[in-house]
Formats: structure tokens, C-alpha cells, sequence
């Protein structure tokens, strides 16, 4: 087995974020860090005041992204950005916007790589005037580079200078704005030698440790770094946030603690303010208030501080100055509720980004910076004195306004693959979120069409084109509709409506409508052609009696038609304006069934080439020279005949030019096959063909404009759109209904919308979300989901969610009710109904508390049918839906729970509760709970039974009346069973620290006997079966790998009637008597979260789907051939040094974090080919013996053939 790793959807969480103007101009661009993905992107600013989040550039760095910050050197006009990694390097790039590219100008290693606690990179802070950058680690060390520009303005770096301090902890890092003083660097560090030496000498009762505020000098002219200044600071500090200095503000850092804010500067008295808190009646007081982020934002003469709390409230902090320049009092005042971020950013252009820790990330127009809002109350530092706390109430968004949404299943979950709406392809159901925001996510893959218009029209129409009135026009005049007996013309402009002046024929079928010349319209029709020239005059062509025109192409200054029999009619625009007949005329040897005529090439009087497919499933290439016009240039033979042909100039990715096009004629078939070939400009030779099924209804090609380039749409039974985006070629299906015709349609609202038919509608849509290869449908859930099932009938999900420190409805109902009798105020209970959970978050409990449902719903249109809201303190962490033998009329479904779970993991109480499907399977009733001794973290049918992970303890249960009836167990489990598989009469366990045991099942006398497992402890979060022996499987460090049990022992186990054998056999290495043999490894960079063995294309091989915590969905393709095996092997081996990592990390040993790269070809890195310079191209080709083409197809067709 070999496997071919390539991702198809790049993880959606983002650790950090900055702001700046990397491309050197006014607009600035925002760098997110994805785990092992850097992305740049734009906010892009709508007429209408609405915006979107346009990505620029998706750059895996194979390494993983510690921390990211933006500086600008001093008279510099761009911004760079600097990254700290896990290969103990330091990074700077810089944004090349000519070529859409990344480019590392340094390199500075200071430290061994992987993720250590002793070596720099989980900080960085940059001087705010580019002089410096300090990157520290947790523990210890942190040096300093001094940032300059040497003579021709090129960016230059210093070594290293060293700030370290042992028994030191970092907590954060800043920059300090002090202007052009001696760059100063802020730590918030915990000196732990005193806890450190009560330990070596055996005392039991630790020291107090305090925490310290640090600041850091680097002495330019001594080239030194000193620690300036050191004060203790409130034991609960977390965070800090840098002020403006100089003329602009007080200079310092705000420090953050639990439930107050602190500023603090070297020889100047702190000033201290609380954060206020939401006013809840079920406050649990003994929790602190963080902060989870902060922004600060310069004005004219101002500033102010834009923090957020971890429960997503925004507070606006401004600081008033004293005479001597200080501090004189500080105010803070509720400002609005976004969800929790990881990073805020201000643009210059009046927008909050908020890159969500969990969910959608947000975009939010600023409205006012809540000077204007009276109804909250802003506490001042003078005022509050030492007052503990002190409140406000949270309200829907006043100062800021949501503009845009950027889908982000991160933390991805679980997921399962189905095919429940009977699609071409199967559907992937993901569970998403944390808390109140969590979503029932239904991805599919394609591209999402935004819905503009529908209109009904009388009849069922054969075609639709749109058409300028002028060559100049930048948009669309006229909507031409073709019925079977007639044709209908709309006029665009503040409205669509019908004309009847617009000189084309109304009684008649059209075959196709053309803008040609200056102001000309030529309508074709069956009985011949209708030109309409700019002043209305008409001229008419009309067709030879019995041969009626059954094809015909245009563009704005040629025609082809094709009369019936297979005869050729070629006309041409002339100087006059009129259409002229080409004296000769060809008849094809069998009837011809689709015409096309490309787009003229800029400068150029016409288009040299024509294109026809004949029902003898052929496709030929016609010179439309004056010299050799309609003559044979070259021939397709094809397997199907062929329904329709596009042609239609594309970026080449194989030119030596940047941005240069080719010609390629889309061919599609009647079998539902596209071809695409590449016509040679000088000879008119097909080559390159390449082959896609898109469905079984033959497709229909149309040209169209997408992202400011030509593209083509496909109508199959789906449609689907090739275009290009930011430098790369893409072939996507839509997701929307399936369409019969479309054409382009250009509008000053929407310049690149399609105006499609489906059926008696009239649509029009707009290409959304370009470059992405999925899209999704949620629906919403209560709590964060925990697992799922399906049943086998209805097909409805049962979905456990479960949150803690929650509160469940009833408990808080009644809690609220109390306070109201308390507090003699009936307003009190109606407080969860005044600030929705989904809105400002769930009520926080105090630890061991829960809250949990089991929910019933039908992932085809995402309706919830049922919600069983369990007691208090339950927690639904397990399910299976089981046909008991003893029952066989009725479908069960089996839940795990949990009562007062706690970690580390204890529990008060666990129980199996058993529910019956009513309703054909869409609903469930009780009928009774089983108590157990641990948490049942795994259930699974097995053969008219249940089979329990309970603890580690494996059992087997039957159904009872009363309650479930042990059957049989197993203690052999090291730690807690994760997952159970079931195959035959074997079971797979997957375990959470001690990875997969194989363990068969005696029937005779109802034991489980483990009889193998791994020789590597792995902490184990899905597992799948591949084949009898095969299981892969995921680990919470990121690691995937496949196990296999060896064939002779998985014979021996199966010929052997009694099963004594492997009761007896002795274990080894402290475990089973058998051992596991690996067959592939391969680290991924992200947790795990569920595997899945589907074919994911129509026809395709099956693959290993996995997701990730991150969000992340990709697949593990399995190489057919030893052919492929080599040559994919090679091609990375030459990438590795064609395409090096960003970040400097070595790609072998990041694929092999935990443990050497096995039988895995990283396609992630073999697909960075095609983003390659032609010249290094060449030179990787070389090495493998094959050109350029060979290489790029073979990458593609893999892709295409087996996922999207």
C-alpha cells in the first residue's frame, strides 16, 4: 500500500493575525496563520457599504506557525512580515503582488527545531518603528535582531543578541512604543527558581511565585540588551497590550488580570480599572473575567483600546493625560458583543475583523466608536476606587454592524461520509463548533451560486443568449429567450422588461443571437439569418428551401452556420458592415451536431479556427483563412458523439510567459464526458486531451467571465464552472439546481452574473466564494456536538451535544425563579429569553456542571424532528444504533452518559440508557437505563447485541426488560476505549493512549480474547476499517497511520474452531501475544477527529477521507500502480529542494514529527509544481525524464479523478 496525502479543504482555525500593507500600496492586506497554512487576503470593499474577505494567496509552509507579526522599517513604504515556526528559525517575507507570491528575504536559525518549550518562536514582538524584533520561547530563552536597510534600501538583519534568564516562564510579549529612543520589549514572565529549589530539596509545600512585568533595553549603540526594569504584578496577569507613545499617547502597557486592567510604565505610579461584568443573576462570582484579545486604534490626536472578554464582550478603553504627559485617569465602557476572537483588527477603511476562536470569523462595519451611546455607563478609573466589580447589560450590536461571513467549521468534531440526497457524489455531515454557536454542517464539493432573480416564463424555452447594443457598451442591453415557435426579447436596465422593437424576429425558434460590428445584432433562426444593423435596418439571408439551418456560431465579426445534411455555410463581417458569404461552401461526411467559432484574438481581424463535431463522433478543425477557408487543419476521434464545443482561451500554465493564454476546445459528449484539448495557434492540432465525466446528461458548453478572465460553464445533470483564480486553473462543480441553459450576462450591479433556464425559470446567478472547494449548509445546534449516528431507514442523524459548566434549561429555569422570588422581580426568569444563548453565549456554571440533549433531525433539508433534553449534570457522550436479536421488530438506539463528570476523569455517575425508534425511525422513546462503573466513552452493534467500551473494560451486553444483561467482558484494555470496530467475529479497539488492540469474540463461551496489538504507544481519536486486516487510524498529535494485521496470524486466527489458542498464548512486551505491523505513517499537523474509507467521484477509487480539529478536510489516495508509486515518489523527492519550505523547515522531518514518514506521498507538496517558474518546471521535469505537460497532467488527472 502506498497513499498519496492531498488536501482538499485547508484547516479554518486561525491561531493569529495581522494587518498591514504588504503589497506597498494604500490598501492594506490581512496575513492569517492557519496551524501549517499561511494566508493572505483583502477585505474588499463593496458599493453598497457591505464587504468581503477576498483571499489572495493559500501558501502551505509544511511547518507548523507559532506566531506571525508585521513591521515597517523606518522610511520603508510596505510592510514585511516576520514568522516564528517550529523549525527554529526566523522568517521574513515579503508579499510580491506582480507574481500573487510569498518571498523569503531572511533566514536566521538560532535553535533546534520542533515545538520545544526552551526554543524561541511562540512570540514575537516587533518595535513599532521597525528597528527591532524580539522572539522568545516559553522558558528562558528570547533574542533580539536589529532591522535596518544597507545602502541600495534592501532589508537587512543582525545576528542575534541575547536576552535569556533561567527559571524564567514567558507569558506574553510586546513591543513598547517609546518613538526613537532605544527600543524597549515588555515581558510577562514567572520566575519559578525558588519553587524549583523547594522541589530538589523534598519540600512538599511549594513557595508563591510571583509574576513580573520585564521590560527589556536594546542599547543600538552598544549593541546589548539589558533587562531595564522588573516589577510584580497582579498573580492572575495574562495578557499585555501596548499604548501608543510619543505624541500620539502615554507610552506603557496595559497589563491584564482577572477582573481589572492595569497600566504600567517604568518611574510612574500604576493606574488601575475593573472590567466590568454582564449582569447575570446565576453569576458565578468566584470566576475571573479575562481577556481573550485586544486592538488598539490610532486616531487624530487620540487613541483608544479596543478589548474583548472571554465571554465576546467588546469594551472601549481611553486613557486622559496629565499635564507631565502621564496617565491622569483611565475609562472604560461596554462597546458591543462579537463572538470570542483570537485576534481583532482595525482597517483604515472603518472595519472589525474578527477572527473567531471557534466558528465563522466576522467582518463588521464600525457605525460610531460609541461616543454617542448614553445607555451604557463608563467607568473611570478615579471613580471606582477598589470597588470589586461592576456591571453592565450586554444588548444587540449598536456601534458596529455584520457585513460578511467566513465560513469556519473549526473545531471540526466528527464527521461521516453519506450519500443521504442521492447525489453523484457523497455528502460529507460534520459536526462543528463549541457551545451555542455549534452547526450540523452538510459540505458537499463545489462552488456556491448566489441566487439574484426568478422569473417564470410561459412555455419551456430552447436557449437564451444576452448582447450589447455597442462594442463600447461595458454591459448587457438585451435577454434573448428562444421558445420551440418563438422568441422573446427584455431590455435591461433599472428593471428587465419585455420589447418589441429590438428588429429581431419574434415568430420564429432562434439558434443563436450575436452583437457584431459597431451596433449590429444578427439573429439566426431555422429559415435563415437576421441582421439588424444600429439604425434598425434589416437584411435577410434566407435558408435553400428543404434544408433548414440546424447549428450555428458567432463572433462579432464571423458566422458558421450548418444546414441540415451536413453542409457548411461560412460567413464573414466586412468593412461595410455587412455579412458576407463565403463563395465555397463543405459538407461533412455525417450530420454535424455542434459548431463552434472562439472569441477573436486582441489584434486580430478574426479567429483563425472553427471547430465541428459530427455524429460520427468526431470533432474537426476548419481553417477560416480567406486562402484556405473551411479546409481540414486536423481530427478527433472520440468514443461518444459529440453534443456540444467551446472554445475558449485560458491562462497556459505551461508558458514561459506570466499570464500568457491558450486556446482550448472543450468538447463535451453525449455519454456525459468533457473533453478538453489544447489547439495549437500555428497548425490548428488537437493534443493534450484531456477526459471528465461530469454526468450523464450530455453536457452543454457555454462561454462566460469569471474573476475578470474567460471561463466556461458546463450544464450536465449539475453544472459545472472552469475558471481562473489567482493564478491556477479550476474545474468546479455548483451547487444549485440542475440548469438547462445559461449564457454571461453583465450588469453594473453584478458585471460577471449568469442568466441561466431551468426548467419554465428564468434565473440569475452570481459566482460566489471563488477558489473554494466546498460548500456547506448548517443548521443550527444548543450545545457543542459530541458524536453521531444514522439510522438505517429513515436516515435521520441522532446527534449528542453536550456542553460543561453549563446549565440545563430546567435547572436554570428554576435557578432564575428562585432569584426572581429572591429579589421579588418577575423580569428575573425571563432572562435567558432577553439575551438568547446563541446570541451573547450560554450562562457559566461552576465545574461538574452540565447540560446535554439528544437530537433527532433530517440532514436532507436540516429539520430538526425531536430534542431530549436530559437531566442536569448528564452528559451524552456515545451512541449506537443497535438490532437487538432478542427484538427483532423494533431498532434501538443506545446512549452513553455520564452524571458530574470531572477531569481528571471521575465521575458521580454512568449509565447506558436504551431508546426505542418510533415513527419510522425519526423519533425516540424511552425505555430504560443500564448503570455502569466508568465513563462508556465507546459503543458499537455487534451481532444482534452491544458491545461497550466502559472504562477499559470491553462488554457485551443483550437487552433485557429492565435494563441491559451483561453478557460478557473484558479488562485486557491499558487506559479507555475510544472506538470499537466490528468485522466478522473480530472487534477493534481503539484505545487512548496504548493505540489499536484486535480482539476476537468466543461464542462458544461468550468471551473476549485480545490477541494482538501495537508496539507504539499512540493517544488514539479515530479509527476506520480499511479491509479485514487493515485499520488506519488518527492520533490527537496529528499523526495518521495505518495498521495491518499480518495475514498468516489473521489465517491462523480464523482456521482455529475453538479458539484455545490464543487464550494461552503468552503476551508480549507487556500487552498481546501478536503485534500489530505498520504499513503507513505519515504526520499531518492537526488533531485527528474521524476517518473514512468512500469513493468521492463518480467512477473514482475509494480513499481514506479524515478531518481535523482544525477544520481541515482532506484525503489519502491509494496509488494503483507501481508506475505511480515511482514517479509521485520522485517528483517529491525533487520538490523537496524546488519548492522549500517558507518557514525553513525540513519536509522530511515534518512529515516525520513523531515517527519517520511511511508509504505516504505528500501531494500537498507535489501540487506546488504547478506554481512553479517555468524554468524551475523544466528543471524538475528533466529530472524525472518527462516534460513539463506530462508532469502537470499527471498531478491534475489524480486529483481529478479522485477527489476535488
Amino acid at each position: 500500500m502506498h497513499l498519496y496525502n492531498l488536501t482538499l479543504q485547508h484547516g479554518s482555525a486561525v491561531s493569529q493575525a495581522v494587518v498591514g500593507a504588504f503589497s506597498g500600496t494604500k490598501a492594506q492586506e490581512i496575513a492569517f496563520a492557519k496551524g501549517t497554512v499561511l494566508q493572505l487576503a483583502r477585505v474588499e470593499v463593496l458599493a453598497d457599504g457591505a464587504a468581503r474577505v477576498v483571499p489572495l494567496l493559500d501558501q502551505p509552509v509544511f511547518g507548523t506557525i507559532r506566531s506571525i507579526a508585521s513591521f515597517r522599517v523606518v522610511g520603508g513604504s510596505k510592510d514585511y512580515l516576520i514568522v516564528g515556526s517550529d523549525s527554529g528559525r526566523i522568517v521574513i517575507l515579503e508579499y510580491m503582488p506582480e507574481s500573487n507570491s510569498l518571498v523569503r528575504l531572511h533566514m536566521e536559525t538560532f535553535g533546534k527545531s520542533g515545538m520545544r518549550r526552551i526554543v524561541p518562536g511562540e512570540y514575537l514582538a516587533t518595535d513599532p518603528k521597525g528597528r527591532a524584533v524580539m522572539i522568545g520561547a516559553l522558558e528562558k530563552q528570547k533574542f533580539v535582531y536589529v532591522l535596518n536597510r544597507d545602502a541600495a534600501t534592501r532589508l537587512t538583519i543582525s545576528s542575534p543578541l541575547e536576552a535569556h534568564k533561567s527559571h524564567t516562564l514567558t507569558l506574553d510579549l510586546i513591543g513598547v512604543d517609546v518613538e526613537f529612543d532605544n527600543p524597549v520589549f515588555a515581558a510577562l514572565e514567572v520566575d519559578y527558581s525558588e519553587v524549583d529549589a523547594s522541589a530538589m530539596s523534598g519540600e512538599t509545600q511549594p513557595p508563591y511565585t510571583d509574576k513580573y512585568l520585564t521590560f527589556y533595553e536594546l542599547d543600538l549603540g552598544l549593541n546589548h540588551v539589558v533587562r531595564k526594569w522588573s516589577e510584580p504584578v497582579d498573580p492572575t496577569s495574562h495578557k499585555l497590550i501596548q499604548i501608543p507613545g510619543g505624541k500620539d499617547g502615554p507610552s506603557g502597557v496595559l497589563v491584564c488580570a482577572e477582573n481589572c486592567l492595569t497600566w504600567r510604565h517604568m518611574d510612574h505610579p500604576e493606574i488601575k480599572v475593573p472590567l466590568p461584568r454582564r449582569v447575570n443573576y446565576l453569576e458565578d462570582a468566584s470566576r475571573g473575567l479575562l481577556v481573550a484579545a485586544a486592538v488598539t486604534h490610532r486616531l487624530k490626536g487620540r487613541f483608544f483600546v479596543l478589548l474583548q472578554s472571554d465571554e465576546g464582550d467588546l469594551y472601549r478603553l481611553t486613557m486622559f493625560l496629565g499635564e507631565d504627559g502621564t496617565v491622569a485617569d483611565m475609562k472604560i465602557k461596554y462597546f458591543d458583543t462579537v463572538p470570542v476572537a483570537s485576534s481583532l483588527l482595525i482597517l483604515k477603511s472603518g472595519y472589525l475583523v474578527v477572527t473567531a476562536e471557534f466558528g465563522n470569523h466576522h467582518v463588521y462595519r464600525i457605525e460610531d466608536l460609541g461616543e454617542s451611546d448614553t445607555d451604557q455607563h463608563e467607568y473611570a478609573a478615579s471613580e471606582v476606587g477598589d470597588e470589586m466589580f461592576v456591571y453592565f447589560t450586554p444588548r444587540d450590536l449598536r456601534n458596529l454592524a455584520l457585513v460578511y461571513e467566513v465560513d469556519a467549521p473549526n473545531p471540526l468534531m466528527t464527521a461521516e461520509v453519506l450519500n443521504l440526497s442521492a447525489e453523484e457524489s457523497p455528502q460529507i455531515y460534520a459536526l462543528c463548533g463549541r457551545g451555542a454557536n455549534s452547526t450540523f454542517r452538510t459540505i458537499r464539493p463545489g462552488l456556491e451560486l448566489s441566487e439574484v432573480a426568478v422569473t417564470e416564463v410561459p412555455g419551456l424555452p430552447t436557449g437564451v443568449w444576452t448582447t450589447k447594443l455597442r462594442t463600447d457598451d461595458p454591459f448587457d442591453a438585451y435577454i434573448v429567450v428562444s421558445f420551440s415557435n418563438a422568441t422573446v426579447v427584455f431590455a435591461v436596465g433599472e428593471t428587465v422588461e419585455e420589447v418589441t422593437d429590438s428588429g429581431l424576429l419574434a415568430d420564429a425558434q432562434t439558434l443563436c443571437v450575436q452583437h457584431m460590428g459597431v451596433d449590429d445584432l444578427v439573429q439566426v433562426h431555422p429559415h435563415g439569418i437576421r441582421h439588424v444593423k444600429g439604425d434598425k435596418r434589416t437584411f435577410e439571408w434566407k435558408a435553400p428551401p428543404g434544408c433548414p439551418i440546424e447549428r450555428a456560431t458567432a463572433n462579432p465579426h464571423q458566422l458558421l452556420i450548418a444546414l441540415q445534411g451536413g453542409e457548411l455555410v461560412y460567413f464573414e463581417l466586412d468593412h461595410n458592415g455587412l455579412l458576407n458569404e463565403h463563395p465555397e461552401r463543405r459538407t461533412m461526411p455525417a450530420p454535424v451536431t455542434c459548431l463552434d467559432i472562439g472569441a477573436v484574438p486582441e489584434g486580430r481581424l478574426r479567429n483563425r479556427y472553427a471547430a465541428v463535431g459530427c455524429a460520427d463522433a468526431t470533432v474537426r478543425v476548419l481553417c477560416l483563412d480567406p486562402d484556405e477557408c473551411l479546409e481540414p487543419q486536423s481530427m478527433q476521434a472520440l468514443n461518444a458523439a459529440p453534443e456540444s464545443l467551446c472554445a475558449v482561451e485560458m491562462l497556459d500554465a505551461g508558458s514561459a510567459t506570466p499570464g500568457a493564454t491558450a486556446t482550448y476546445l472543450h468538447i463535451g459528449l453525449a455519454n456525459g464526458v468533457m473533453i478538453r484539448s489544447t489547439v495549437d495557434p500555428a497548425s490548428g492540432e488537437l493534443n493534450d486531451a484531456r477526459l471528465r465525466f461530469l454526468g450523464p446528461r450530455a453536457p452543454r458548453l457555454y462561454r462566460t467571465q469569471v474573476g475578470g478572465s474567460p471561463a466556461l460553464l458546463a450544464l450536465s445533470s449539475r453544472s459545472w464552472l472552469s475558471y481562473t483564480y489567482l493564478g491556477r486553473a479550476h474545474m468546479a462543480a455548483v451547487q444549485y439546481d440542475a440548469l438547462d441553459y445559461a449564457a454571461g450576462f453583465a450588469t453594473e450591479v453584478f458585471p460577471e452574473a449568469l442568466i441561466a433556464v431551468a426548467r419554465n425559470t428564468l434565473r440569475i446567478l452570481v459566482p460566489d466564494k471563488l477558489g473554494a472547494a466546498l460548500t456547506s449548509q448548517s443548521t443550527e445546534l444548543t450545545y457543542t456536538p459530541r458524536a453521531c449516528c444514522v439510522h438505517p431507514v429513515s436516515r435521520h442523524f441522532v446527534v449528542l451535544e453536550g456542553d460543561q459548566n453549563t446549565y440545563a434549561p430546567a435547572e436554570a429555569s428554576q435557578l432564575l425563579q428562585e432569584k426572581a422570588n429572591e429579589f421579588e422581580d418577575d423580569s428575573v426568569i425571563h432572562y435567558r429569553d432577553a439575551f438568547p444563548e446563541a446570541r451573547f453565549g450560554q450562562i457559566k456554571a461552576h465545574r461538574g456542571k452540565w447540560a446535554s440533549c439528544i437530537r433527532i433531525l433530517n440532514p436532507v433539508d436540516g429539520n430538526t424532528v425531536q430534542v431530549v433534553q436530559l437531566d442536569p449534570d448528564v452528559y451524552a457522550l456515545s451512541a449506537a444504533v443497535v438490532q437487538f436479536a432478542s427484538a427483532p421488530n423494533d431498532t434501538f438506539l443506545v446512549v452513553g452518559t455520564t452524571t458530574g463528570l470531572v477531569y481528571p476523569r471521575t465521575v458521580a455517575a454512568a449509565n447506558l440508557h436504551t431508546y426505542r425508534f418510533v415513527d419510522n425511525g425519526t423519533r425516540i422513546e424511552h425505555v430504560h437505563a443500564t448503570p455502569v462503573d466508568d465513563v462508556p466513552r465507546a459503543l458499537a452493534a455487534f451481532h444482534g447485541r452491544l458491545v461497550a467500551g466502559v472504562g477499559r473494560m470491553l462488554r457485551v451486553y443483550d437487552l433485557g426488560k429492565k435494563r441491559l444483561l451483561k453478557k460478557s467482558e473484558n479488562r485486557q484494555i491499558p487506559t479507555l476505549v475510544m472506538w470499537i470496530g466490528v468485522t466478522g467475529g473480530r472487534l477493534v479497539i481503539g484505545d487512548q493512549q496504548e493505540s489499536v488492540h484486535v480482539a476476537t469474540f468466543r461464542f462458544q463461551d461468550n468471551r473476549i480474547v485480545v490477541f494482538a496489538d501495537d508496539v507504539i504507544p499512540r493517544w488514539v481519536t479515530a479509527v476506520t476499517m480499511l479491509d479485514y486486516d487493515t485499520f488506519a487510524a488518527g492520533d490527537k498529535f496529528g499523526n495518521l497511520f495505518v495498521l495491518r494485521l499480518p495475514r498468516e496470524l489473521s489465517q491462523e486466527i480464523d482456521d482455529d474452531p475453538t479458539g484455545n489458542r490464543v487464550m494461552y498464548e503468552r503476551s508480549v512486551l507487556h500487552g498481546a501475544a501478536h503485534k500489530l505491523v505498520s504499513v503507513a505513517e505519515f504526520f499531518v499537523g492537526d488533531a485527528i477527529t474521524s476517518l473514512h474509507k468512500a469513493a468521492l467521484v463518480t467512477g473514482g477509487r475509494e480513499v481514506l477521507l479524515y478531518t481535523t480539529v482544525g477544520g481541515a478536510i482532506a484525503c489519502a489516495i491509494p496509488l494503483a500502480s507501481k508506475d505511480d508509486v515511482e514517479f509521485f515518489s520522485q517528483l517529491e523527492v525533487q520538490m523537496r529542494t524546488a519548492a522549500e519550505s517558507l518557514v525553513g523547515r525540513d519536509h522530511l522531518r515534518f512529515r516525520g514529527t513523531y515517527k519517520p514518514v511511511k508509504a505516504v506521498t505528500d501531494g500537498d507538496l507535489c501540487e506546488q509544481f504547478l506554481s512553479l517558474p517555468l524554468d524551475r518546471k523544466r528543471d524538475v521535469a528533466e529530472e524525472l525524464g518527462r516534460t513539463v505537460l506530462e508532469v502537470t497532467k499527471r498531478i491534475e488527472d489524480l486529483r481529478a479523478r479522485s477527489a476535488f
